[in-house]
């Protein structure tokens, strides 16, 4: 059972969606609030798997909340009339993105998606032990063998500037190469050296040595373009834990 909390200022749009929730018997819907304010405490309090969460609210928007919000994030599903923030609704890694007024095969199709994370993240969980804390932590003179298919490479820990979660695989850049290996990023994260890798969000960890720029980004954030080209996104939260590593 998914327990799930409706973050809405329109009463009327909340009732709409538990109407068509009421069919999900995998949803549970353990409170409803207006603002959010209210909407932080009842998280915290019953911390649920999931938010179906409304951008435009008076006071905090859909999007201030998640990042005032300390610890684990839950599972979001944006629901709003507007279609313009779209783009900013998967920078955070929202699970979907509805708009009002909700069609069932959206809602079906969104709920199917967190379904889908949710069995994923238990298999990844199932799968790979935790790592004990006498396992060797990973340094940047640490050499890694990584394959993928017919390929394979014995590459430097420092040569390597991100990794990148892609499903139950690992997009590993170094130089030119780009290969995918079978790892879960949570699992390479608690490998790592914390000196060297940042984990900037749920799908990136970055090697600070690799750094070639920083930029303001929306709303405190930051966006961190590598010395191989990529830019990273970092929200205001990670962002202030960077500027603590980094002395900015």
């Amino acid at each position: 059972m998914i327990k799930a909390i409706i973050v809405d200022d329109e009463r009327l749009a909340r009732q709409e969606l538990k109407r068509l929730l009421a069919t999900h018997q995998e949803i549970e819907i353990i409170g409803e609030c207006e603002n959010a304010d209210i909407a932080q405490e009842m998280i915290a309090a019953k911390q649920p798997d999931l938010i179906f969460l409304d951008i435009q609210m008076p006071g905090k928007t859909g999007f201030e909340l998640l990042e005032s919000m300390e610890g684990p994030v839950p599972d979001v599903i944006f629901v709003t009339a507007y279609d313009e923030y779209a783009i900013k609704a998967f920078e955070v890694n929202a699970l979907d993105y509805l708009l009002k007024p909700i069609e069932e095969s959206r809602l079906s199709d969104a709920i199917q998606k967190m379904l889908a994370h949710k069995n994923q993240e238990q298999e990844e969980q199932e799968q790979e032990p935790a790592t004990s804390e006498n396992e060797h932590v990973l340094e940047g003179s640490d050499q890694v063998f990584v394959k993928d298919g017919e390929k394979c490479w014995f590459v430097k820990l420092s040569e390597i500037r991100l990794f990148e979660s892609e499903g139950n695989y690992v997009r590993v850049y170094f130089e030119s190469n780009k290969p995918l290996i079978l790892k879960s990023l949570n699992n390479l994260d608690q490998r790592l050296s914390q000196k060297l890798f940042f984990r900037a969000n749920r799908k990136h960890i970055i090697n600070l040595h690799w750094v070639e720029k920083i930029e303001p980004w929306f709303n405190g954030g930051l966006l961190v373009v590598l010395k191989g080209g990529e830019k990273v996104e970092i929200s205001r939260r990670q962002a202030v834990k960077l500027k603590e590593r980094m002395s900015l």
